[in-house]
């Protein structure tokens, strides 16, 4: 009998901003424990999302996409906000477009309906690491989206700036906050604005602020 490996397992807590197409980047200075900003790595994106025809998935709280390019290309299911983050569980991307059997049966315990595709989001992302003595502290990543809402045929585009905790991140609370502190001061000084939408997949839909769909949905990235 065949195996299924494990899927990769991470806590993602991030922040999202929204920026103007020709704003110039923040200015990393303060910002506690970085002592080194690795240039800036360009990655092509190209994500497919995916939902039950009643949206069973968006209701849950749950996102499936099937993604390439990037150090972490494949398939991935992020499951309901808790607390501070999301878990989030990816698989290799496989050899077709086919939802795989692993894959399915994490779903299962929210839908076994069929699947459609739901959306396309593509980015051209560049993506900066902020190092500390024990490691990688934070990314902080540039992205230019395309993206189409595939059921209703509409297109949108726009820019955002996302800064997602690392494995040398503070553990505490109080660590955390005080990082975010500081690169909001950057952020917002560069120009930056809280994000009006939770995530990409909400914003390619046309929702913004993360506001619940007819019968009480949310998109959910």
């Amino acid at each position: 009998m065949t195996t299924e490996p494990a899927p990769s397992r991470s806590i993602e807590v991030e922040r999202k901003y929204d920026v103007d197409v020709s704003t110039p980047l923040p200015i990393w200075t303060g910002i506690p424990g970085v002592t080194e900003i690795a240039p800036g790595e360009l990655r092509v994106l190209d994500a497919r999302y995916f939902d039950t025809a009643d949206a069973a998935l968006s209701r849950a709280g749950v996102a499936l996409r099937r993604r390439t390019g990037g150090p972490d290309e494949g398939w991935h299911v992020k499951g309901p906000r808790e607390g501070d983050g999301r878990l989030e569980l990816g698989w290799p991307l496989g050899n077709t477009d086919d939802v795989p059997e692993a894959v399915a049966s994490t779903i299962s315990r929210w839908t076994t309906e069929p699947l459609t595709p739901l959306a396309r989001i593509e980015n051209d992302r560049t993506a900066y690491l902020l190092t500390g003595p024990a490691g990688v502290i934070a990314e902080f990543v540039d992205d230019r989206v395309r993206a189409t809402d595939l059921r209703q045929g509409v297109e949108r585009e726009w820019r955002e700036w996302e800064m997602e905790l690392g494995p040398a991140a503070s553990a505490d609370a109080r660590g955390r906050d005080m990082f975010f502190a500081a690169v909001e001061t950057a952020i917002f000084a560069a120009g930056g604005r809280h994000s009006a939408s939770g995530s990409k997949l909400a914003r390619a839909l046309g929702f913004s602020a993360q506001p619940p769909l007819s019968g009480g949905r949310h998109v959910l990235e």
